[in-house]
């Protein structure tokens, strides 16, 4: 099997112009059905009523692309077996944050589901060898996996607080990760993330400030397994193994930036840390003077600047690579104490 460059350019514009197309009809039930996010709790930042099943037109047009590329290609068992280990078990959680968005469920029942399929997948990449960079302990395999999963998939949940803030980060990284696969002729990974990426930016058309529509949980736990599968199944090649370690940190470095400082600051006030507010950076962006739309492009900058610096870590990972990553270090935790520091609510 081999796609040229400009069938991958085919299948992102694809995964674009349907999902942009699909989100208008998708809102338009949501309206229908009262699907509606009301600005009634404190941590809610809308003023009207917005929408909030742009998850379906996200899971529909990922899939609907992929599936479309499986039939075209000429290698459909190497695609079914690999290219679809995310799909799957994405469209599993998609369906409980669909559930979650028109239902509200209590946060441990997701977070069960979440870890059983984060289970099944990391049994399904160890045991396949396809995971990008495997440790000599099929034990530590299991663990870093199993928490990368689910810690993506709340990472970007928790990230989706902002007009368009998640659907853009997923996008960088989606676009990054397809750089390096790309590079590395990891050819089904490449036509995933691609894909991804021309997905969350169609569907960020309608979903940059002011938002139309929102992802919800739906398409928050369904990016969340596309993106964390996709970042630990991309295979940089970089030497030593800890600096390959380091690029999908780097790639999703500023939700969990977010994630880091909404837990950290709920602990402090002695709060659950599943429990929802309006402490998290878009939020102390806002209280700082940022409006909702500056807040959520300098999120989008930073996670720009850390995706450029995970590639020339890829790219130039011995003369540039330890200090790209020392860099990063010293500015992410920099970033955190700053965060941390300013006001946890209004």
């Amino acid at each position: 099997m081999s796609i040229s460059a400009g069938q991958f350019l085919i299948l992102g514009v694809a995964a674009f112009v349907f999902t942009g197309f699909l989100t208008w009809p998708v809102r338009a039930i949501a309206i229908r059905l009262g699907a509606m996010d009301v600005p009634n709790m404190d941590r809610k930042t809308q003023i009207e009523p917005v929408p909030y099943l742009g998850g379906v037109a996200i899971a529909v047009g990922i899939s609907t692309v992929t599936f479309a590329a499986v039939l075209f290609s000429n290698d459909n068992t190497l695609i079914i077996e690999r290219g679809l280990t995310a799909i799957v078990p994405a469209l599993i959680l998609g369906m409980v944050g669909l559930i979650d968005d028109l239902l509200s469920l209590p946060p441990w029942p997701r977070l069960l589901v979440q870890t059983a399929v984060g289970t099944a997948i990391a049994f399904v990449l160890i045991q396949t060898g396809t995971l990008g960079i495997a440790f000599n302990n099929d034990l530590i395999n299991y663990l870093v996996t199993i928490v990368w999963i689910v810690g993506i998939c709340n990472s970007i949940n928790f990230f989706d607080n902002i007009d368009g803030a998640a659907s853009g980060t997923v996008a960088i990284a989606a676009l990054g990760v397809f750089y390096i696969a790309f590079n590395r002729g990891q050819e089904l990974l490449s036509a995933l993330t691609i894909v991804t990426a021309g997905a969350t930016l169609g569907f960020l058309i309608w979903n940059k400030s002011p938002a139309k529509i929102f992802m919800g949980d739906a398409g928050a736990l369904f990016l969340g397994i596309i993106i964390s599968v996709v970042t630990i199944r991309v295979n940089p090649g970089v030497v030593p193994a800890w600096k390959s370690l380091m690029i999908p940190v780097m790639l999703l470095a500023m939700p969990l930036l977010d994630t880091c400082v909404a837990v950290f600051s709920r602990l402090q006030r002695g709060i659950s840390p599943l429990t929802g507010g309006r402490d998290h950076l878009s939020h102390r962006l806002v209280r700082a003077g940022f409006s909702r739309q500056l807040a959520a492009i300098s999120l989008w900058g930073a996670s720009g600047v850390c995706a450029v610096m995970a590639v020339l870590v890829y790219q130039y990972p011995d003369s540039l690579g330890s200090l790209l990553i020392n860099v990063f270090g010293a500015l992410w935790l920099i970033a955190l104490g700053l965060f941390l520091r300013a006001p946890s609510h209004d």
